[in-house]
């Protein structure tokens, strides 16, 4: 008699992100990085995803460099071109997430209405919004490109943080101060409070 199927399978297949899940030891979730360019966003999300590799467990980080060179190649830097590169990433952590894998996603993300639609897309449970917070004034002293300079001369228009607003997030899940903690303590508050949310366990 075959084994009964225990898990609901949103996809062909006889493999669901249930019995990798059960196979991993931990629950694979969306980890995503907010805040303003410069903020430590991706420095942040890169460690962590480091640290778990360490530790045995599967996490993969999305951002500006890998996902704007293939996935979204095709979007300029539109309002709206904008929303649907946020859009592609999320749906593409599902399907990390089915994979068992840990998605960490390191994105400025400014406002309200998107922060919400990101959540709201996601199962309960499988998404988690990070402020990685931090004065405008420390993010331009660590911009080594001069995005933050050309914004201040009017040579990038709809700027984050100079000519375009963002929204601090109302209720994030986590809030890091990288202007007052290094990336080890960062890395160190989000993996406790990973484990403390699926149970990661010491791999």
């Amino acid at each position: 008699m075959a084994e009964e199927n225990i898990y609901k399978c949103k996809f062909r297949g006889e493999i669901c992100r249930g019995h990798r899940e059960q196979k991993n030891g931990y629950r694979a979730v969306t980890l995503w990085f907010t805040g303003l360019s410069g903020a430590g966003k991706s420095t942040i999300a890169h460690a962590v995803e480091k640290r778990l590799f360490d530790m045995g467990a599967s996490a993969y980080t999305f951002d500006g460099d890998n996902v704007r060179h293939g996935l979204c190649s095709d979007l300029t830097f539109s309002p709206e071109d904008r929303i649907e590169n946020i859009r592609r990433i999320s749906e593409m952590t599902k399907l990390f997430m089915d994979a068992g894998t840990i998605c960490l996603c390191a994105f400025i993300t400014p406002r309200h209405e998107v922060q919400k639609q990101l959540r709201d897309s996601h199962e309960e449970g499988d998404f988690f919004l990070i402020h990685v917070d931090c004065p405008v004034e420390v993010c331009e002293s660590r911009d080594v490109k001069g995005y933050y300079k050309l914004a201040r001369e009017g040579k990038i228009k709809n700027y984050t943080g100079i000519s375009a607003p963002y929204e601090i997030p109302e209720s994030p899940d986590l809030r890091i101060d990288s202007d007052t903690m290094n990336v080890e303590d960062s890395v160190d508050a989000v993996l406790d409070f990973l484990k403390e949310k699926i149970a990661l366990p010491q791999l």
